[in-house]
């Protein structure tokens, strides 16, 4: 017996060498804070970190991305947790594929980093519906977001779900795991002034449920100045070193948790280029003025809104100017440049978590920043800083010169030489090189399906009025058609269609007929489509086909969101007709999408016919064509400028919605390029299809790879 218990014992140690190997370094570590910095293991750290988000790429993308952002010079990776995607339907639960939380962290795990886990479960992101699931509408007497009992009873069973499920992998830092932060609610306080009382109520609560998980790592809230003990509230912005009024307590450290990179785009509007310099700037000002101790960039990788799953008008491809773009490769020279800041940075961490914070002016436009340790043989770094946008200045610093570019700071690690210098980029620039591999200009190799206008004979459900779009498509689909037979009992001369919708599109047939469409914007709640048409005397179907790019996915009482047609009327030279109190009937979605005809296993099906004569003058129309995938391993992405508006599928998976009809201020689209990514494809027989909404041309689709190359100097 006693050898027996010697051999389990003997076993036992092993196997925990072999769990501890695997963990790589991290031993089970307390995570805590003070008003310096987050201590983990006892030890005060200055984390660099970078929002990538798990279903904005592919699991194959995931090792990558990673790597690629630990060589950057980050040591944490955050995330938002995405409740749509992850509960569809109450207590059904998906985490596979894009999808798997657990195994997302555990790559970033098996990298040596860190994460933060932004569990929400709000995190508008550009993301549908901020992230709730749409079921949750349906909540008899829901409110979301505030002091309203249904709501946070939904939002504390999913939070617990996470929080489970992480612990039951042994996730948290605490345990052994990479995660030392984690979130509840995001920016709340853009909107608690709306729900008086109860928004401060539903704060409070928010996070002592929160801390009443035991996790074992510290939670922040962020934009929130009140955020209640013990959680952080922490900044997002572009400019925290300048608009952070600091935590909310002297036990706190300051944390930076959205950093833009860039912003956001939306159909008709341009990308929002921000550089380099002013990126690394506000960085280092936030650790110098502010004792900043944790900075996240959003996004270090944006990747792609897949699927119906950006919030609306909000194109496919999300922060493509981060430091890595849509693809997952190296935008130059913001990478770099951010890198060796990183490194800088680090180089005196010690003295700068350590040493007494002093400022001093330099000038009219120049101040200065020193840490210096208390002891003797202390180390001392100094923050020199020019914030003057024009001019280039000299400043005297102990009994030295020093040039400081326009607007910029410099890094002095040991308070006598600059190691850094924000303003001074030493990475080359490189440039997007996209080669055309295949072209579908060939008419035979398309076949096409051509979808159903919906008639009012065809519809199941009637109402006398108009009904709202939400409420009906349940976000199973961007279209929802109103339907209606009108009588024409006398002349109708110079006839006008005039609808008003806060949906975002509208497509108008008459007798099947299209007449016209009209489309709204990000900026602007609700559009009118006016259209001329004929109106004989006698009987007529009009159908109105409307349509949405995307949940909204931000502001006070969501649940409360209209959209769809609210005024329809045919306007005639002699009399007008109100019909918006008329017998209306309705059909959620296409045929096409009840179909699936664009799932592989329907590719044959006898739905397909060949290509018309002239496609640019169809609407409502799907597409189909296979290609083989390009060799090698670079970037695939299909070049869509030819088409109008609508949806892109490979091999069963959408790869996004295409607006490239909705053109920006200097009459350019944009987005062209949408991103394959290549776990979508097979060697060869991939499947494409696409549905256009109208105008589009597919024969002059290209397929391309994309890479990167240095820009000549």
């Amino acid at each position: 017996m006693g050898s027996y218990w010697v051999h389990v014992c003997l076993f036992m140690i092993l196997l925990m060498v072999i769990i501890g190997v695997t963990r790589g370094n991290n031993e089970d570590a307390e995570v805590t804070y003070d008003g310096r910095s987050l201590i983990i293991g006892g030890h005060r750290k200055i984390l660099f970190s970078g929002s990538i988000h798990y279903p904005r790429s592919t699991p194959q993308m995931w090792p990558d991305l990673i790597a690629k952002a630990k060589e950057g010079g980050l040591d944490v990776i955050q995330t938002y947790v995405f409740w749509n995607i992850h509960e569809p339907q109450p207590g059904q639960y998906d985490f596979s594929g894009r999808y798997d939380l657990v195994r997302f962290i555990k790559e970033i795990e098996a990298q040596g980093l860190y994460v933060c886990l932004r569990i929400g479960p709000y995190i508008e992101s550009e993301w549908t519906y901020g992230g709730f699931p749409f079921w949750l509408h349906d909540v008899p007497d829901i409110v979301y977001r505030t002091d309203n009992e249904p709501f946070k009873a939904y939002m504390q069973n999913f939070t617990t779900k996470i929080v489970s499920m992480m612990q039951s992998e042994g996730l948290y830092a605490s345990q052994g795991g990479p995660i030392i932060l984690s979130q509840i609610e995001n920016e709340y306080q853009n909107i608690e002034h709306s729900f008086g009382e109860e928004g401060s109520r539903y704060v409070s609560w928010a996070a002592d449920m929160a801390a009443s998980l035991q996790t074992g790592v510290p939670w922040v809230m962020c934009k929130q100045t009140d955020a209640p003990d013990p959680l952080i509230n922490a900044c997002n912005g572009m400019r925290c070193g300048e608009t952070f009024t600091g935590p909310n307590s002297p036990n706190k450290p300051a944390l930076w948790t959205e950093n833009w990179t860039s912003f956001y785009q939306v159909y008709g509007g341009k990308p929002y280029i921000r550089s380099a310099e002013d990126i690394a700037f506000h960085v280092t000002l936030f650790i110098a003025r502010k004792n900043g101790s944790y900075v996240n960039y959003y996004m270090y990788h944006g990747g792609t809104n897949f699927g119906r799953s950006s919030s609306a008008y909000v194109i496919t491809s999300y922060y493509d100017q981060a430091p890595l773009d849509e693809y997952g490769l190296l935008r130059q020279p913001k990478w770099g440049h951010l890198k060796e800041m990183h490194a800088a940075i680090k180089s005196c961490s010690t003295t700068l978590l350590q040493g007494m914070q002093k400022n001093f002016t330099l000038g009219e436009l120049q101040e200065g920043y020193v840490f210096e340790e208390e002891e003797e043989d202390g180390g001392c770094v100094a923050f020199l800083v020019n914030n003057d946008s024009v001019n280039k200045v000299t400043v005297q610093f102990q009994n030295r010169s020093y040039e400081l570019p326009q607007k910029s700071m410099s890094i002095l690690p040991d308070c006598q030489n600059v190691t850094f210098n924000t303003a001074t980029v030493n990475t080359n620039s490189n440039t997007r090189v996209i080669n055309p591999v295949q072209t579908f200009s060939s008419a035979d190799k398309w076949d096409q399906f051509q979808d159903v206008i919906q008639n009012f004979d065809d519809t199941c459900l009637i109402s006398d009025s108009l009904l709202e779009h939400m409420n009906l498509t349940k976000d199973n689909t961007d279209y929802l058609w109103y339907t209606l037979r009108f009588e024409q009992n006398s002349p109708c001369s110079e006839a006008i269609l005039h609808l008003k919708s806060a949906a975002h599109v509208a497509h108008a047939f008459v007798d099947d007929t299209y007449i016209g469409g009209a489309h709204g914007n990000h900026n602007d709640k609700s559009f009118i489509l006016e259209v001329p048409v004929e109106l004989n005397e006698g009987t007529h179907n009009i159908s109105i086909l409307s349509v949405m790019v995307g949940l909204p996915d931000s502001g006070a009482f969501l649940e409360r969101r209209f959209a769809g047609l609210t005024t329809v009327e045919i306007r005639c030279s002699e009399e007008s007709h109100d019909l918006t109190n008329a017998t209306w009937g309705y059909q959620v979605g296409l045929l096409g999408e009840k179909l699936e005809i664009y799932e592989v296993q329907n590719s044959d099906s006898n739905e397909w016919c060949e290509l018309g004569d002239n496609p640019t003058n169809q609407t409502l129309v799907w597409y189909k064509n296979v290609f083989d995938s390009p060799e090698g391993d670079e970037a695939v992405a299909l070049n869509l400028e030819s088409m109008g508006k609508g949806e892109a599928w490979v091999n069963g998976q959408s790869i996004g919605r295409y607006w490239v009809s909705f053109h920006d201020f200097n009459d350019q689209p944009s987005q062209t390029l949408y991103h394959v990514p290549r776990s979508f494809l097979k060697d060869s027989g991939n499947v494409l299809v696409l549905f256009e909404e109208g105008g589009g041309n597919p024969l002059r689709i290209s397929l391309n790879t994309v890479s990167v190359s240095l820009s000549s100097s």
